[in-house]
């Protein structure tokens, strides 16, 4: 059995893991950046060891910090949570050199699945669907460019090793070919470190369907039925139900069945999940996530399985705590992800202090959470406040409940996607189950400005400034916008608004980081002459790619940043003639 146990990861899904712990009577070990000293994890575990500062890669993604944490704290096992570094393989054999119990599944299945390319042969092979594509030889843009006349347009541009839309691009027109190779195997290159490539047929209209798996060391290898996870936006799910409204009892059997043979096929060990695309009868596996998912709540809810408590018991030695005959759905779940973020500006990330954060309290509510009351949502991590999730007999009650509860929930201090969650749950293309993935792309952008004027909680106010804009284009004073259409600047708590700042003549020559954020690539050089609408400089913040677009015509004439650096908001990036 494990004894101690460190928590690699941070917000809700430590806190979660430290609670399954303390049932178990493992010791937990939290460890924190800067920016989390006081975040709740810290306090709920056992012990805690400060690793870094707060960017991730000096702290949480720190390979060498991690394990000096467990060494010092005396652990005897790591669990990975999700994001960060759980589904990376030099990570798990890392933990496995060290003499470390990783909970989760071996490295060389880690580095076998999360490769799409040889998850698609595998399971291929083992009998499960794959969406016609191709994965050619020549990686070169050219070879890219005939697999995707081999399979024909529309058609999708994916990365090997990408999740979460990272490096993904949908082509319609030949026209867009070109771009779209380099685009996606930039992005590929800067979020994975590897920019491989490979291309599918698009599927128009798909349903995202994935089915929760688990495996043991001693061959038993069993499904945890379907969630639907379509309501999501550029790839980012927003809203996941289980059982899907979508599946048929024929549908199910099948889907599940391909699960199982693919994760047997794979020497699959712990939890993990097999998410397929569904069109209409027919379903095609899309890839397999080698970890434990956010959406797994709504698993928990309907089978009534503890899922994190089952992994450390696994990942122990010990047998799956049921069979597959004992397992069951019963009554209906469904998430919601509660964002820091501003649907009204395009979805742009917030972070600062939650001034007030009260979580609703009602039958059939339960609120994963890893912030609280006078805490900040940080600048560097992903801008999820909360999951909130709602369970009842019926499908129609379930929404109702996670409704009412979403309008129950108090938060001040910033802006929040909880007004869209509401408008999304109670239109009729989300009561009808006429959702596919692609809805809230096409309608995403109406139903945020009409939730703009929704319900309004007890408290939803932001004590952060930012400039209005009419439509997605920011129409900035300057000539150069920081945005790529997508919203506004966002200002620091305490000080004077940035976005609202009008500029001086001389001011209105250069381009300036909206927030802490790091430079992923820079587009241009001195001398270089830019149109309105030029990329200039990609910055990544909160898990956010954001693009600095020219809004008119200009010639630079310095560049004040690199590639890798970690900017300051307002710090100059680009100045022009």
């Amino acid at each position: 059995m494990i004894q101690k146990l460190l928590v690699a990861n941070r917000g809700e899904i430590a806190v979660r893991i430290i609670r399954a712990c303390s049932e178990l009577g493992i010791e937990s070990v939290a460890v924190y950046s800067a920016a989390d000293a006081k975040a709740p994890h810290v306090s709920a575990a056992d012990q805690s060891i400060a690793i870094g500062p707060a960017p991730a890669h000096d702290s949480y993604l720190s390979i060498p910090k991690l394990l000096d944490a467990a060494r010092s704290s005396g652990a005897d096992a790591v669990h990975p949570g999700y994001g960060f570094l759980s589904e990376n393989a030099a990570f798990a054999e890392a933990c496995a050199g060290a003499g470390l119990i990783f909970v989760g599944p071996p490295a060389a299945v880690i580095a076998q699945m999360g490769s799409k390319i040889n998850a698609r042969q595998l399971v291929s092979a083992a009998g499960v669907p794959v969406v016609p594509g191709d994965t050619p030889a020549d990686q070169s843009d050219a070879g890219i460019r005939q697999a995707i006349e081999r399979i024909g347009l529309p058609a999708l541009i994916k990365a090997s090793a990408g999740g979460g839309g990272k490096g993904m691009r949908h082509i319609h027109d030949a026209g867009d070919i070109a771009a779209s190779i380099q685009a996606a195997r930039r992005e590929a290159t800067a979020a994975f470190g590897d920019g491989t490539l490979y291309v599918e047929r698009l599927v128009a209209h798909p349903r995202h369907v994935e089915v929760q798996v688990f495996a043991d060391d001693h061959g038993h290898v069993l499904h945890l039925f379907e969630r639907d996870c379509s309501t999501q936006r550029r790839h980012q799910k927003v809203i996941e139900e289980s059982p899907s409204p979508a599946v048929t009892p024929g549908l199910r059997a099948r889907m599940t069945d391909a699960a199982v043979a693919a994760a047997r096929a794979a020497g699959y060990r712990n939890a993990g999940t097999i998410e397929f695309l569904v069109d209409g009868d027919a379903f095609y596996f899309l890839e397999m996530n080698t970890r434990l998912q956010v959406e797994h709540p709504v698993t928990e809810q309907v089978t009534g399985l503890d899922l994190v408590r089952a992994q450390l018991l696994v990942a122990a030695g010990e047998p799956l705590p049921w069979t597959q005959q004992e397992v069951a759905q019963r009554g209906h779940a469904i998430e919601a992800r509660l964002y820091a973020e501003d649907p009204a500006q395009g979805f742009i990330p917030q972070a600062g202090p939650l001034t007030r954060y009260r979580e609703p309290r009602r039958p059939g509510i339960r609120v994963d959470a890893g912030v609280v009351e006078g805490g900040d949502v940080s600048v560097y991590y992903d801008p999820m406040i909360a999951k909130v999730i709602a369970t009842a007999e019926t499908r129609p009650l379930a929404i109702a409940r996670l409704s009412a509860a979403l309008r129950e929930f108090e938060i001040g201090g910033i802006k929040t996607n909880r007004a869209f969650l509401i408008a999304i749950l109670e239109s009729n293309a989300f009561r009808d189950a006429a959702i596919d993935t692609a809805y809230l792309d096409r309608e995403g952008g109406a139903i945020a400005q009409s939730s703009v004027v929704g319900p309004q909680s007890p408290v939803d106010s932001d004590q952060w400034s930012v400039e209005p804009a009419p439509s997605r284009e920011l129409l900035a004073a300057s000539a150069f916008d920081p945005w790529d259409g997508g919203g506004a600047r966002v200002a620091r708590a305490s000080t004077a608004p940035v976005a609202s700042r009008r500029r001086s003549s001389s001011a209105a020559q250069t381009v300036t980081a909206p927030m802490p954020a790091t430079v992923i690539k820079v587009h241009v050089t001195p001398g270089d002459a830019v149109k309105k609408g030029d990329i200039v400089v990609v910055l990544e913040a909160m898990k956010m790619e954001l693009p600095v677009r020219a809004l008119g015509d200009g010639v630079v004439a310095s560049v004040r940043c690199r590639e890798g650096d970690l900017v300051q908001a307002d710090a100059i990036l680009v100045e022009f003639a």
